[in-house]
């Protein structure tokens, strides 16, 4: 549910039906973060298929250290939907409880490897602070053994959960905890 109307699946014409087939197929249900798109499906379609390349696509990045990243974006933008969402996805590889919940509070109090640390401190500067940064902040995320492309990788999760986190703040999209749970992971490479 959202601030706008949003086409239901029973009212969907062709072409939005086969996008929210597709969202079910991949994901067994459809999230209220691409529902809110119904008005416009090829909007939909791009914002599936930008989600599914940088969180599922092939990357030296770990589907762990991704998730992180969208938490600790989510939060600093005060995404509770987004952090919500994706508390849920890191809670599948991160078995610590206190941890997780430390990372979804305030990362900066959670203890995390340094690689991890790097990564979060990277996205947090990045979108609380974009007009300032420098080479410094890659320098630091190669110094923690960050590839370029895995540099490449963060950052684009980081700018796709500064675009997501807009979208359901600007739009109110809300949650519960039906909608938060019981999410597929086909396609996921690591």
């Amino acid at each position: 549910m959202s601030w706008i109307h949003e086409v239901p699946y029973e009212q969907a014409d062709e072409k939005l039906k086969s996008v929210y087939d597709q969202l079910i197929a991949q994901r067994g249900k459809i999230s209220n973060i691409l529902k809110v798109h119904s008005l416009n499906p090829q909007a939909m379609q791009d914002h599936l298929n930008l989600y599914m390349g940088i969180m599922f696509g092939k990357s030296r990045l770990k589907r762990a250290e991704r998730e992180a990243i969208a938490v600790v974006v989510s939060r600093a933008n005060n995404c509770d939907y987004c952090v919500n969402h994706h508390r849920e996805a890191l809670a599948r590889y991160l078995k610590d409880e206190p941890q997780l919940d430390a990372i979804c509070a305030d990362y900066t109090q959670a203890e995390l490897p340094a690689r991890l640390r790097a990564m979060c401190d990277y996205a947090h500067h990045l979108t609380c602070q974009p007009g300032q940064q420098d080479a410094s902040r890659i320098d630091a995320l190669r110094a923690a053994g960050l590839s370029d492309s895995e540099i490449l990788d963060a950052t684009l999760v980081t700018a796709y959960f500064n675009f997501v986190n807009r979208i359901a703040l600007g739009l109110g999209v809300a949650f519960d905890a039906e909608e938060l749970a019981g999410y597929t992971d086909e396609g996921e490479q690591r």
